[in-house]
């Protein structure tokens, strides 16, 4: 359990703050810590991430175009104005080839950034969809409505792709899952708390807002918002929650299109699979409770109301594609009221990200080519390479797991496989048409062509090359069915990868990344995946049993870490991510101590040791500042604790940490029978 009681106990580092230390021309790596953004008065037993980054948080408040602003947010600053400068060359290229990648990067953006065209244009683009819709005469015809939207990347009632058979991972087989909600989460439709009733009122004033805007009177908007509300709030209650949703065999419920059809017989199966071009004799179906639900709420309410349903569905989807006034009524709701964002970003910004969306590769391979040193790719393969090595090391040091199990882990490990950079194979864009048209009509050509593309794989081998972010993501990523980790080109750079920098710094940044994705595969979640990435129990009972002792102290710390008035963290929700930080922390210092003892031991930089920068260097990508909706959501739905909890809810657990800083007692001393220990 984490102390309250605070008792200063200043160490004499400290005094390193005062004066900073430069690189030398001897070899030795540049400085590349700024310690204007610590405060040398607070202790760092007391709050390290306070430590850390009060100077930071003090020089960097929050940009009211942002709900959470910090290290993540920063380095992606620096991409997008990268990828503006790309852009500007490629708006410029009028030699572009007709079909050409750059001739349809060039026209979707133009597209976006177009805001005149848009103000003409108004509704008129998605007209024909709306029409579509009213020309529904029965609820039999309710299936291809849907799975003509589903082709378009508007996701009503439920959602069907291609995903790996958790069981058979070398082949691909469809899959069904539940959705067609507005707002995030199940809970904002049935919880009675004050901020869930108020983003349930905030949500009904925006189905009339939009309804109205697309010509509905005052009454028609009102029975439309009521005839949402009804449905989603049924599919809410059917609807399975997220923390059911993170057991893989939960959602693992393999029928026949006969058993389907049984379950869910209001929906005409075999036409909306012709529809959608998928012939297929079985598939998985992620939630069957919520399939019989939608079943029998489409027989129970009107065609009607289904109708505007699919109505709102259309225009929830389009509206921030759509003139002004549709663009400011969803940021109005889904910016300001559930996150708290006070103005939009810059519209070149806005259209940057739905480019990156859609087209992807087709701007990441720019990207590469202009930004993405090769010697970036090299160092990164002799991290990966030592983190593994350390990997390996914790588990032959573990006492709570038996010799059988070990050997498991180890396959397991030595199978990961890892993605560096980009892609070695690119997505091929020449069956996609993009032109100068209305901006949703390019946005709905290019969700078509991603979804026909996913659709395509159903009952084909898995492609192994396929990543599932583009380079220009400041992001990673560990996929248990492929058993890989991914490190997209964007993140390899401060303050997460110093090219230049001190290995310390870099095991406590890039490094503990690595090694986060690295303990996905063995976390509450990822360890129920074998080394070939089907879903199987590789542990003895009694493994699984100690495991579960062990992560329930990491829970049950979680669950007491207050964060927002007496709103502490979900500790089981947020479990999956808390144990890859504490993992990856204590995977990331062993192949720190490896590699120090390979190439010696330097001297102090700006005054700290390695040890002391490895934690310093992770404390400081996980400053960040967080509006008060923006955390309540976060808290809400995790997985992810906030930042501040990542920093302290981790290295009180460390004795390598209170080694490292001279920490005794006091402050947030975690008494070494209380800390959990996992990897």
């Amino acid at each position: 359990m984490i102390r309250k009681n605070l008792r200063k106990n200043l160490p004499l580092i400290m005094i390193a703050l005062a004066t900073t230390l430069g690189g030398c021309s001897d070899g030795t790596p540049k400085s590349v810590l700024n310690t204007a953004n610590m405060d040398a008065t607070i202790n760092p037993g007391d709050d390290f991430y306070q430590f850390v980054n009060s100077g930071w948080l003090a020089s960097n408040p929050i940009p009211d175009d942002y709900s959470r602003y910090g290290a993540f947010e920063q380095l992606n600053e620096e991409n997008e104005q990268k990828l503006f400068d790309l852009l500007t060359t490629i708006r410029n290229d009028q030699k572009a080839a007709e079909g050409s990648n750059r001739q349809k990067v060039r026209d979707f953006y133009n597209s976006a950034m177009d805001t005149l065209a848009l103000e003409e244009q108004g509704l008129t683009p998605i007209v024909p969809f709306i029409d579509a819709i009213d020309q529904i005469q029965s609820k039999a015809q309710l299936s291809a409505a849907l799975a003509n939207m589903h082709q378009s990347g508007i996701s009503a009632l439920f959602g069907l792709g291609a995903a790996q058979d958790r069981k058979n991972t070398e082949m691909m087989i469809a899959s069904l899952g539940q959705g067609g909600l507005g707002m995030s989460d199940r809970d904002y439709y049935l919880k009675d708390d004050a901020r869930s009733m108020e983003i349930r009122e905030n949500y009904e004033r925006f189905i009339e807002n939009l309804f109205t805007l697309a010509g509905a009177s005052e009454a028609e908007a009102s029975e439309a918002r009521e005839a949402v509300m009804e449905i989603e709030t049924a599919l809410a209650e059917a609807s399975m929650d997220r923390l059911t949703r993170r057991d893989p065999y939960a959602t693992y419920n393999k029928q026949t299109i006969g058993e389907l059809k049984t379950l869910a017989p209001a929906l005409d199966w075999d036409t909306y699979l012709s529809a959608r071009n998928v012939d297929i004799k079985e598939l998985n179906v992620g939630q069957p409770d919520f399939f019989k639900a939608a079943s029998d709420l489409i027989t129970s309410v009107s065609l009607d109301k289904w109708k505007t349903y699919l109505q709102w569905n259309l225009l929830n989807s389009s509206a921030s594609y759509l003139s002004k006034s549709f663009d400011e009524a969803n940021f109005a709701f889904y910016g300001t009221v559930m996150t708290g964002s006070e103005v939009q970003r810059d519209r070149w910004k806005r259209a940057l990200g739905v480019l990156n969306s859609n087209l992807g590769e087709a701007v990441g391979q720019e990207y590469v080519a202009s930004y993405f040193p090769p010697e970036a790719k090299e160092r990164m393969v002799d991290l990966v390479e030592h983190l593994r090595t350390a990997f390996h090391q914790r588990i032959a040091q573990l006492e709570w797991m038996s010799e059988e199990t070990k050997e498991e882990a180890y396959g397991k490990l030595a199978a990961m496989n890892v993605k560096i950079g980009y892609p070695d194979k690119w997505t091929d864009y020449n069956s996609l048409e993009i032109k100068e048209q209305a901006y949703i009509l390019n946005v709905m050509a290019a969700r078509a062509f991603r979804i026909q593309e996913n659709l395509s794989e159903i009952g084909q081998p898995v492609d192994r090359d396929k990543w599932f972010m583009s380079p220009q993501t400041v992001n990673a990523y560990y996929s248990p069915t492929m058993n890989e980790i991914v490190f997209p080109a964007a993140i390899l750079q401060p303050p997460f990868f110093y090219l230049e920098g001190d290995d310390a710094m870099n095991f406590g940044a890039i490094g503990m990344v690595i090694g986060h994705e690295m303990t996905h595969g063995f976390d509450d979640k990822g360890r129920q995946y074998a080394a070939d990435g089907n879903l199987r129990d590789w542990w003895t009972q009694a493994d699984s049993e100690r495991f579960d002792t062990l992560s329930q102290v990491l829970v049950n710390q979680y669950n007491n870490y207050v964060m927002l008035d007496s709103l502490s963290i979900n500790g089981k929700l947020s479990l999956g991510e808390n144990i890859a930080d504490l993992g990856g922390m204590n995977i990331s210092f062993q192949g720190l101590q490896n590699k120090l003892n390979e190439d010696g031991r330097p001297e102090a930089i700006d005054g700290f040791t390695p040890e002391q920068r490895f934690f310093i260097s992770y404390a400081q990508v996980w400053r960040n500042h967080m509006r008060e909706q923006r955390l309540r959501q976060q808290l809400n739905e995790g997985p992810h604790s906030p930042g501040e909890a990542r920093v302290n809810g981790i290295v009180y657990n460390l004795e390598e940490f209170y080694q490292a800083f001279n920490i005794a007692d006091g402050g947030r001393f975690i008494t070494p029978e209380e800390r959990a220990k996992i990897w």
